[in-house]
């Protein structure tokens, strides 16, 4: 499908649930549909259920739902790069360094539900997150975290993918988002043509947290354009900037997941921080 044909598609945004396509349960039990129960081989948690999300063309977006006993909120996780993080059929990710993808246990672990999305039909995302057909998309994921779990729901959005944060909190109905969380955000334009300033933040109206860590060294992601992102909110009630330092580098390019643009090696105390934004904003 080619990427005009899909963003006109985005215009009706319909999404249909289809069955899970892995499901993970007590032993001997069985989904709606006679599915056999079976644990995801590539995530820990014992309830993680694999969705598809039906778009208005038919197009395919996978997401992968876990959620802990008495969760306090849904995080819906907006990864970085192409957006691509290769959800299979059994539930194994094949790209999972990404700062959102790689520490989705901990957050579970510290009593929040996780929204994993893929992009659609695979499809690079570069260049269409600020969109106002990306927005849908956003929303959509909103919608499917709000049926599935009672309480408030967060969007997080790393490097790229803060882009996709920020136009989802810019466009969501009043009262559907809780707070948005923007981490190594995108602030120079780069290869994607586009930036958090391309999705209309003077439009954001719920609280916003702004990590930027101070050993940051990707070019499209300074930490010192944090106060200017700030600035952009104009009309948040509330903005927080919070400033992180350290991480190891394992990826070869500074903007890579596995560096301090990715909170590589200070994923707990990064995490951690947040955890406490969230708990607040409840």
């Amino acid at each position: 499908m080619s990427i005009r044909l899909w963003r006109n598609a985005l215009l009706l945004s319909a999404v249909v649930l289809v069955a899970p396509s892995a499901w993970a349960g007590a032993a001997g039990t069985e989904p709606a549909g006679g599915m056999p129960a079976r644990r995801p081989a590539a995530d820990p948690v014992s309830n993680a259920r694999l969705f598809t999300l039906v778009l208005g063309d038919g197009a395919r977006q996978r997401v992968l739902f876990s959620a802990p006993p008495d969760a306090r909120g849904t995080l819906v996780m907006l990864p970085g790069g192409s957006g691509q993080i290769g959800l299979q059929d059994d539930g194994q990710i094949r790209h999972g360094d990404n700062f959102v993808v790689r520490t989705r246990t901990r957050w579970l672990r510290r009593g929040y539900a996780v929204l994993l999305a893929d992009a659609v039909d695979g499809m690079n995302l570069r260049g269409l997150r600020s969109s106002p057909r990306y927005a849908a998309v956003v929303e959509a994921l909103v919608d499917f975290a709000h049926a599935h779990m009672a309480g408030p729901v967060f969007l997080l959005g790393t490097s790229q993918g803060a882009i996709a944060a920020m136009n989802g909190a810019a466009h969501a109905p009043t009262g559907r988002v809780a707070g948005v969380v923007l981490t190594e955000s995108v602030s120079v334009m780069g290869g994607s043509r586009e930036t958090v300033f391309s999705a209309d933040p003077g439009q954001v109206r719920i609280p916003v947290l702004i990590v930027g860590n101070r050993d940051d060294r990707c070019n499209v992601a300074p930490p010192g354009a944090a106060p200017d992102i700030a600035a952009a909110l104009d009309h948040s009630p509330d903005v927080r900037v919070l400033s992180v330092s350290g991480g190891q580098t394992r990826s070869r390019k500074n903007c890579g997941s596995l560096t301090p643009h990715g909170y590589y090696g200070i994923e707990v105390p990064t995490v951690d921080a947040i955890i406490r934004w969230l708990d607040g904003h409840r």
